[in-house]
């Protein structure tokens, strides 16, 4: 009996590396820093026990998770639990949160942790499709149609995995206002929080809905995917307990060192500085694959307003999203990226600019350029 499938995005993945691809037009993270950038601020007398201070995380870090989230006043450092990134904070939620029979609203297309999850647990899975036609925006009669006594959580991403598309605070609050109608929880995974384009951050979860989950990590933005460092911040203490306790029993995990370097990280002016780098770089790799996609006749696109990826539609003779994806990791190309059929969506590809120099960018592209010929 298949206890937990395997998810077509992770497989891809599996088989991307598998290929040894020399240009990445897939990557979602930030280029990262170096070990070295935090040697001075780091303590060389520092045991590489667990702190020893808090179970939840080191208090200073759990203060500039609220910090950074703007939700000082409103949660505070208690409401915070420190987790091996954003994807076992999702985890301990789902897992503490979903029982068999219990419905799960996820939105479509989106990040797929929850359909794993939730499906292992014996949930049953509401899809709220985004509208491609209208920039990728969601309905929310579409979700009124979707919620229902039974309804136990609405997961959702901001700024979206895979599209990049915003949810501000109107649209977050007519949520809210929905799910609590039948007193359900809603998770938001906010990975992407800080690079907005054109937006101030989107307001945390947490801060706007008293059953809201907010999940994050120091991976996407800030490219210290390495750390594995991430938090759960509800305003519900025995959520937050439940979530420690059930940390306990699986990963049990304690990352004192990433701790340390994450906490160095967040600090006010360290992390505006990092922002500010990180922002200028990756827009910049928008800027250019914006203009590769609107130059080429077989692709389209609503370019995202936050994060480092996006969904391009295929045109003309190609015939999915697989093939193409396929033929790119071929030895004449070698080139990576992601097939939108990981999000159900076949005649798409998914772009991203993020991983800095090492993804090759330019060189990228221009393989891509060729592939796309040969289909002529």
């Amino acid at each position: 009996m298949e206890k937990v499938r395997i998810q077509s995005f992770f497989e891809n993945l599996l088989k991307s590396v598998e290929a040894e691809p020399e240009s990445f037009l897939g990557f979602s993270q930030a280029e990262a820093p170096t070990l070295g950038d935090f040697l001075a601020d780091l303590d060389p007398q520092m045991s590489l026990d667990w702190n020893g201070v808090s179970f939840q995380g080191l208090p200073a870090l759990r203060g500039h998770v609220i910090a950074q989230a703007g939700l000082e006043g409103v949660c505070d450092p208690d409401d915070v639990l420190i987790t091996a990134g954003a994807a076992e904070a999702n985890y301990l939620a789902l897992r503490q949160l979903l029982e068999p029979g219990d419905e799960i609203i996820v939105e479509r297309p989106g990040w797929p942790q929850a359909d794993v999850l939730a499906t292992s647990n014996g949930a049953v899975m509401g899809e709220w499709w985004r509208d491609e036609a209208s920039g990728w925006s969601l309905s929310l009669d579409a979700l009124e149609e979707l919620v229902t006594p039974r309804t136990r959580m609405i997961f959702l991403t901001n700024p979206n995995n895979p599209t990049g598309q915003l949810l501000d605070a109107d649209m977050l609050g007519q949520i809210a206002a929905i799910a609590a109608r039948v007193g359900a929880w809603v998770l938001i995974d906010e990975v992407y929080a800080g690079l907005e384009w054109d937006h101030p951050r989107m307001p945390a979860i947490a801060g706007l809905y008293e059953r809201g989950i907010s999940t994050g990590s120091v991976s996407k933005a800030y490219g210290l995917q390495g750390l594995r460092l991430g938090w759960m911040i509800c305003r519900d203490a025995g959520l937050i307990r439940d979530a420690l306790v059930l940390r306990e029993y699986s990963s049990q995990i304690s990352n004192h060192l990433g701790e340390a370097i994450a906490e160095i990280a967040l600090r006010p002016q360290r992390r505006a500085d990092m922002l500010a780098r990180i922002r200028a770089d990756s827009h910049a790799n928008l800027t250019l694959l914006g203009g590769f996609i609107e130059a080429h006749p077989k692709l389209s696109w609503c370019p995202p307003q936050g994060g480092l990826i996006g969904l391009v539609r295929l045109h003309g003779k190609i015939l999915t999203g697989d093939v193409l994806a396929a033929r790119a990791l071929q030895p004449e190309y070698k080139t990576f990226l992601i097939s939108g059929s990981s999000y159900g969506l076949a005649q798409h590809i998914r772009l991203g600019v993020g991983g800095g120099r090492a993804a090759n960018l330019q060189a990228g592209l221009e393989r891509l350029a060729d592939l796309l010929d040969s289909f002529d």
